[in-house]
Formats: structure tokens, sequence, C-alpha cells
């Protein structure tokens, strides 16, 4: 039987490209955005659109993420992995910006939304005795950045350590957890960075990079846990 991967943040980047990596690979592909068009533009490139699952939502809505994954684990059979790749930043990101509303908002979506997806996934995962999680955290969630911002340092330093409480408690329930720590990825979220100078994407770590490495992960063999991935293009 055909794997099932749940994605959120699908609809473009990282998620995007983790969709037709993990479908070329012969997963059964959920995905889960808040911009359903962007989810179907998705679908449309992945080599057998029948073996995908739209389910338009935000990672912040509890219940809805709750409902969701009970409806990816019907609709595939189970749920073997999971990317936890929705994330924000936004451009207010230094003390001398504070702005409690974006703040606020971009804990929301990278704290309590990926716990939210977390906490969703270990019912069915612990049930199956077996699942993988993987997740979208950063440089700055391994190491200061002042590009990234004060807030989304410490979303992602956070993420990080869940990840890491997620290996330490639920392993013996089968479930591994890996977070991925990407220095600069040639994103449409890079691309809003203040000051940002788009000629240097090309030289960067590209979403397929971040990509394959997911995939990588979600094949180790069960006895392989992989705490922490951490990436960087090559200074030239």
């Amino acid at each position: 039987m055909p794997k099932t991967v749940w994605i959120t943040g699908a609809g473009s980047g990282i998620g995007a490209a983790m969709a037709l990596a993990f479908a070329e690979a012969g997963y059964r592909v959920a995905m889960t955005g808040r911009n359903r068009s962007s989810l179907s533009e998705v679908v449309s490139t992945l080599p057998d659109p029948d073996a995908a699952l739209i389910l338009s939502g935000d990672v912040t809505d509890r219940a809805g993420m709750a409902n969701a994954a009970r409806e990816v684990a019907e609709w595939g059979g189970s749920v073997d992995v999971l990317c936890n790749n929705a994330g924000l930043n936004i451009p207010k990101r230094t003390w001398a910006e504070l702005d409690w509303e974006s703040w606020d908002h971009v804990i929301d979506v990278n704290v309590t939304g990926a716990l939210n997806v977390i906490g969703a996934c270990l019912p069915i995962m612990r049930d199956q005795q077996d699942g993988v999680m993987i997740h979208t955290s950063s440089w700055a969630g391994r190491f200061h950045s002042s590009v990234g911002g004060v807030v989304y340092g410490a979303s992602k330093h956070a993420l990080s350590d869940i990840s890491l409480s997620l290996n330490d408690q639920e392993g013996r329930n089968g479930i591994r957890s890996t977070a991925l720590c990407p220095a600069e990825v040639a994103t449409p979220l890079l691309a809003k960075r203040p000051g940002f100078d788009a000629s240097t994407m090309a030289g960067m770590i590209q979403p397929e990079d971040m990509a394959k490495t997911a995939l990588f992960v979600a094949q180790i063999q069960p006895g392989i846990s992989l705490p922490e991935i951490v990436l960087a293009p090559v200074r030239r």
C-alpha cells in the first residue's frame, strides 16, 4: 500500500516542492494551506493528481486541524509522514520596530499552529505505532540570526525544541521527529525580507533541496531518529 504524507503550507515554496517530491516517490499526498487555488495548482503538477487530497485550512484552527488529520487518515489509510511546514515571517523584525499584532501572529502560526498539527497527528501515529514528523524550522531556530528577526527566531527555536520533545516522549510509540534547519531558502517568504536582494536567490538553498532532505528523512529505516538537520549554502 502506498504511504501517506500530510504537508501543511503546501501551496508554494518548500511545501509545494515537498508535495512533488513525495508524489514522485509514490506517496499519497494530502495538502493543507489557506489558499485552495494555490493548492490546486500544485496538484496539477503532480504525476498522479488522483493520489492527492486538498484540505484548505489554517493551522491556527485547532479543531480544523484535528478534523483534517482524521480526514487524511481515512482517505489514505494512515498518516505515515507529517511535513509540518506552515510558517511565516513579517517585515517588522527588530526590537526597534516592535509590533505586537504582527509578532503575536508569528507565534500563533509558527508555534501554536505547529503544535495544533502535531497534536492532531499524535493519536493516529500512536495507534499505528509508527510515524515520522518533519518540521520546517530554520537556521534561526539553531543559531541567533539578526536578519531572521526577534520573534521569528524565537518561534523557530521553540519549534526545534518541540521536535526534540517528540523524540524524547513519543519514540516509545514508534514516532520519530526531525527539525530541518536551513539557512536562506529561495522562497516567496524570503523575498519579503526587508532590503532583500532577489539576485542572490540562485545561490541559496532551493525548495527542491529541502524536499529531497525531507524525503530522505521519511525513508530512513524505523530504528533511526534524525533529531536535526542543519543546511546552509556553500559560502563563495
